[in-house]
């Protein structure tokens, strides 16, 4: 059996196990639960009654949510000609074309945490596709993450977008902030991302859509949410 440190057993004492708490009320007790000596992620795992082996039950968007994630988001942008100096403008932590792209091959290279690329370089990217796929890296249309206005995308993955999509066992897993948001804020955050994902509901989906949704922070345990108070 696993055994828990002295603030996780502590925290999970402010927890009614089996409750399904109301998502305003989540967010609150998440916050207070959050005791460890750094800022804590704050994390949804949203379990959803579709079935991703079928690309028809695909569930991926993107979404930028109104405070941001509270963390500095270092971006790499493909692209050639007038949109570079436009992908400096707005931020770009790092711009340029095959010279990036062989960096990333021959050295290993993963300084950034969004990859964006300009339509006409997905000849570059494309090799890049081992990659930067099993890291979720790699740049798509649904994301907005391949686009002509590549200026856009670096302002909005600076401003907090965050990328959601199903995994394997049909459960999306995203960071909603920090705990030193407070509750207002983490609120606000909440609503944005499910309003998404509910808005993303495939039209094959059948039955209940969303099955069960957990807020966790870092080192903290889960509270359960009543997903039917979601909408």
């Amino acid at each position: 059996m696993a055994k828990f440190g002295k603030k996780y057993s502590d925290s999970a004492k402010l927890i009614e196990k089996n409750r399904l708490y109301d998502p305003a009320e989540a967010v609150a007790l998440v916050c207070e639960t959050s005791k460890a000596k750094f800022d804590e992620t704050i994390e949804l795992h949203i379990r959803l009654g579709v079935d991703s082996r079928h690309a028809d039950q695909q569930v991926r968007g993107a979404v930028v949510l109104p405070n941001g994630t509270g963390k500095t988001v270092r971006t790499l942008v493909f692209c050639k000609g007038e949109s570079e100096q436009a992908a400096k403008d707005a931020g770009a932590d790092y711009v340029g074309g095959a010279d990036y792209a062989e960096k990333i091959m021959k050295e290993n290279w993963f300084e950034f945490d969004v990859v964006i690329a300009s339509p006409d370089m997905m000849g570059v990217i494309g090799r890049l596709g081992k990659v930067l796929g099993p890291k979720g890296l790699m740049p798509s249309p649904k994301a907005g993450t391949v686009t002509a206005d590549v200026a856009k995308a670096v302002a909005e993955a600076k401003a907090g977008k965050i990328e959601y999509r199903l995994d394997k066992t049909n459960i999306i897993h995203c960071p909603i902030g920090k705990a030193s948001f407070g509750t207002d804020k983490l609120v606000e955050n909440f609503n944005t991302l499910v309003g998404a994902v509910i808005k993303a509901k495939p039209a094959t989906a059948k039955g209940q859509y969303i099955k069960s949704c957990v807020i966790a922070s870092t080192m903290g345990p889960g509270i359960k949410i009543n997903q039917g108070k979601l909408s």
